[in-house]
């Protein structure tokens, strides 16, 4: 098949085109799509370079209907990532919620059924992210993004406190009690605490309206800390 210098040109037109409109939806669409994708990304993003590519070389494709459909998809994911961010609910829904692989040092083998990860794959990860012996780790956690993070024991932490001689504590899990002024009901049940508790600490901290809250965590030592929704809030509040 002989290609001429008209199908040259035009596969370089439309190559410029695809390029253009992704660039603009990208930055539409902000840095998430370039960063770690969660599996409602992956399926936009992958959606968007095959409309893309098809664009490129498919001259059957009208620029304007290849465009268009760049145009739609990135549309969409900018409205999920609007109303996830509104709704907890929905958040879960698209983006999916993180699950708890290891806690205390035991692996939890259900949740690892249930994210799909070999055993395999769980101490290749580990090793990957420089432990070799996972009896050093005290939690480990799936993301929603697939990434798998780990949390170390004390005493195997950087600068660890055992180099000094030092006793210390595990740090173990933060629970997100309030995420953008909704109370996590299932976070206060996991660690046996309930509304009218959480709503007694922050009132005690003067935090009357929980819809002014960005973010509320409690550590194993039951110590919250509150970010604030105000940009004028720039540090946080931390009490024992």
């Amino acid at each position: 098949m002989v290609i001429s210098m008209g199908n040259i040109l035009d596969i370089i037109i439309r190559s410029s085109v695809s390029l253009v409109v992704l660039f603009l939806i990208t930055e539409l669409m902000g840095k998430k799509q370039i960063s770690q994708l969660n599996l409602f990304d992956y399926i936009i993003g992958i959606s968007i370079g095959s409309i893309a590519a098809s664009l490129s070389v498919d001259d059957s494709i009208n620029y304007l209907d290849g465009a268009l459909a760049i145009v739609v998809y990135g549309l969409f994911a900018t409205l999920v990532s609007f109303v996830t961010a509104k709704s907890i609910v929905l958040r879960r829904f698209f983006i999916g919620t993180p699950l708890v692989l290891m806690k205390d040092g035991k692996i939890i083998y259900s949740n690892l059924k249930k994210g799909k990860i070999d055993v395999n794959d769980f101490l290749q990860t580990a090793r990957e992210n420089g432990y070799y012996d996972i009896s050093q780790l005290n939690c480990s956690i799936l993301e929603p993004s697939g990434r798998i993070s780990f949390l170390p024991k004390s005493k195997y932490l950087p600068a660890t406190p055992s180099d000094h001689k030092m006793k210390v504590s595990e740090s173990g899990l933060v629970s997100n009690l309030v995420i953008d002024g909704n109370i996590m009901e299932q976070n206060l049940k996991n660690i046996g605490k309930d509304e009218a508790w959480l709503l007694k600490r922050l009132e005690k901290m003067g935090y009357l309206e929980v819809n002014d809250i960005l973010l509320a965590i409690c550590d194993s030592k039951e110590q919250l800390t509150v970010y604030l929704k105000e940009e004028k809030m720039e540090g946080l509040s931390i009490f024992e």
